[in-house]
């Protein structure tokens, strides 16, 4: 048997190259060797405002970019969370033996409620146990996450390990998987922190749909460090940023990539990223284009079908171990 890996975005704002790079690039090579489970978790999106008819549109284009990205629907379960109820349910179960100090200590509840948590909503500062029912319902080994997502992961494991213990053997106790490399793309304007798809500067962020010319100008303005060697050093951490990218995109080694500029300026980098970039994205973004909504429903149901089916009998174990059922 398969070992099972699960995991999914949110639809909201823009992914980005670092989105494909640290997550969707993995998904799809660990979809060979894992029975995968990738959602579209529209229940996340909903702890803040959003408008509905945007978030419903999000949501499917979302499912593209997948598809489009890699994913194979005859390999992979995709679906969309919130048509497997399962999900809601078993984070009811899993808040009554969560613990408000463990809570209170994540650290993307005290970014997003922005220091005024007597006004945050409840879904904001629950959010990491809806995201620990997603994982445990498919009984997951593995979770591919980001550095940022790593202590909800902890708090996934806690609450297994917990309910296991006071009600009998019932879950996986998942691991993270990190990638080596490309886990943690920088913005392209301040590279001393991550590329966001919420960033309020859209040139730090190269979107997985913007065109040509935008991609090549972002690039062009990419911010670089003093010197002008071009190597990679965690010392200098923009021109190691755009180096990571075009190693990711070219499959070629560090020694190859440093051999390749040798002598070059930073110009000859940026136009080198730029067009491994664009050449990446065009035929992505035909991909994209190519899955009309009739074939997008009906992959997407039938990955809701197989979840449901996964999740219910997680869920219907958690019912009886609790005496609900």
């Amino acid at each position: 048997m398969k070992k099972r890996i699960f995991s999914g975005a949110q639809p909201t704002g823009q992914l980005h190259i670092g989105n494909y790079l640290g997550a969707l690039k993995n998904w799809v090579a660990l979809q060979d060797e894992y029975e995968s489970f990738y959602c579209i978790v529209n229940l996340h999106a909903i702890t803040l405002p959003k408008d509905p008819k945007v978030l419903r549109q999000k949501t499917l284009d979302l499912a593209r970019i997948y598809l489009a990205a890699g994913i194979d629907s005859e390999k992979s379960t995709v679906f969309i969370q919130s048509d497997v109820p399962a999900h809601a349910e078993l984070t009811w179960v899993l808040s009554c033996i969560s613990r408000m100090g463990e809570l209170e200590r994540m650290t993307q509840f005290k970014d997003k409620g922005k220091g005024n948590s007597e006004r945050a909503g409840v879904g904001l500062f629950a959010y990491p146990v809806l995201m620990a029912a997603d994982i445990l319902l498919y009984q997951t080994d593995l979770v591919p996450v980001g550095k940022d997502q790593k202590q909800h992961l902890e708090l996934t494991r806690d609450l297994a390990e917990r309910f296991n213990r006071d009600f009998g053997e019932t879950f996986r106790v998942p691991d993270p998987y990190i990638p080596p490399v490309g886990a943690n793309i920088l913005s392209l304007q301040e590279p001393t922190k991550k590329m966001s798809k919420s960033d309020d500067n859209p040139a730090g962020s190269i979107f997985l749909l913007d065109d040509a010319d935008t991609i090549t100008k972002k690039i062009k303005r990419a911010v670089t460090d003093s010197g002008t060697e071009i190597r990679f050093d965690a010392e200098r951490p923009a021109i190691t940023n755009l180096l990571t990218i075009y190693q990711l995109l070219t499959g070629k080694s560090p020694a190859e990539i440093e051999q390749h500029f040798e002598g070059k300026g930073y110009g000859q980098l940026k136009g080198d990223l730029a067009e491994a970039v664009v050449e990446f994205m065009r035929p992505f973004q035909d991909r994209v284009r190519e899955f009309d909504d009739a074939t997008l429903n009906s992959i997407l149901e039938q990955g809701a079908e197989k979840a449901r089916d996964v999740a219910g009998r997680t869920l219907n174990d958690v019912y009886t171990k609790v005496g609900i059922k």
